[in-house]
């Protein structure tokens, strides 16, 4: 594997610095879990894609650059580099977008890339139900098709952005007396729907990050299927595939981590060596996010000579979940006492997004498939041994 970048990669890298730096809002926005932070992000994504920066692979009719997946890895490092805000939109950036460009008609694309690059319209995840968290193929929604239209009922929980978000994908029964992963249909939902119920879900910061929607007859077009019928479990493996092994979380992310990572424990290194092993986390911590990273370039170079991601893509989120948690623990045992105050607290000294971290940390290994799942589809899938 080559890791030099070439000139082009180079002079790449430094055009999106400069965009960054010219860019970037000077404050940080307001959290996207309130619905001024929310608008607040819509325009950010605007801003985005006014510099045709909302998704550097896409291709350029859709307001990308037509870029491979080693440009998007350096795009994502300087992302991070300038502190620029969370992706609101990144469920449908992230995961619904490369999927709609491996099943999505030219139609559905040319309707619904732009304005989701644009911020115009945010998307929700709808996975989970009450009965079918992790384990997707026990999905029990039903939509029932009558005419050109589906008919849908049942309920969606832990339903990502879905508060203010303006459109939902996700997996429904569509065959009722299916079973398992057989039956399942990838259908996209507007969440302004007559019939719809979005009841948001507080995180432990109070705000609503989550909410369960509840389906009552809602009408829906069959020209939002993605895929065909019944073929909804291919199409979803694809998105959770995306969102477990490559795009939701590049490792661009966990690399910042690492760096701020060290940053505290040299700020408080007299008190942090009282405890040796403070000093091997942070020090593991940063290998295991480099670590990652290359890990990240051999998939994305693989890709981009027309690989395909497998099984292993749980190895991958089993890995960055539980990074990120160490990561956190180990700035709240730098910090003592002092890891416990909320962002806005005088005392706080700037580390209180350590806490938000933490916290957010500790979800990693639940969302997009549980480790425990994961660990399952890697002894199964990739290491041959039988069902427990």
């Amino acid at each position: 594997m080559e890791l030099a970048y070439t000139v082009d990669q180079q002079a790449f890298r430094q055009e999106v610095r400069s965009w960054m730096q010219a860019n970037v809002p000077a404050k940080p926005l307001q959290s996207f879990d309130t619905a001024e932070g929310f608008q607040q992000h819509r325009e950010w994504e605007k801003t985005m894609n006014d510099g045709r920066w909302g998704m550097v692979t896409w291709p350029e009719e859709f307001g990308g650059r037509g870029l491979d997946l080693i440009q998007w890895l350096i795009f994502e490092e300087e992302y991070y580099r300038a502190s620029a805000p969370t992706r609101v939109n990144q469920n449908g950036i992230f995961l619904l977008a490369p999927t709609l460009m491996e099943y999505g008609s030219d139609e559905q694309k040319a309707r619904i890339l732009p304005k989701m690059a644009t911020g115009e319209e945010v998307w929700a995840q709808g996975w989970s139900e009450p009965n079918a968290g992790s384990d997707m193929a026990a999905i029990r929604s039903s939509a029932e098709l009558r005419g050109d239209e589906y008919i849908i009922n049942g309920q969606k929980t832990w339903s990502t952005r879905a508060v203010f978000a303006d459109w939902l994908f996700g997996m429904f029964r569509t065959d009722p007396g299916s079973k398992r992963h057989h039956g399942l249909t990838f259908i996209l939902v507007p969440l302004n729907a007559e019939g719809i119920t979005v009841r948001p879900i507080p995180q432990l910061d109070g705000l609503p990050g989550f909410a369960e929607i509840f389906f009552d007859n809602v009408k829906v077009s069959i020209n939002n299927r993605l895929g065909g019928e019944g073929e909804g479990w291919k199409v979803a493996m694809a998105t959770a595939g995306f969102e477990r092994g490559l795009m939701l979380r590049s490792p661009a992310r966990f690399q910042e981590t690492a760096r701020r990572l060290v940053d505290l424990y040299r700020a408080n290194q007299e008190s942090a060596d009282q405890d040796p092993a403070i000093r091997e986390a942070v020090l593991s911590a940063y290998v295991q996010a480099e670590a990652y990273t290359l890990t990240t370039y051999q998939t994305a170079s693989r890709l981009n000579q027309g690989g395909k991601i497998g099984p292993e893509s749980s190895t991958n989120k089993v890995f960055w979940s539980e990074l990120d948690q160490m990561m956190h623990s180990t700035a709240m045992a730098i910090l003592g006492a002092r890891a416990e105050l909320l962002p806005h607290a005088p005392a706080a000294q700037g580390v209180g997004h350590w806490l938000d971290g933490f916290l957010f940390a500790q979800s990693g290994p639940i969302y997009a498939g549980t480790n425990e799942i994961q660990r399952n589809i890697i002894a199964e899938r990739m290491l041959g041994m039988p069902r427990a």
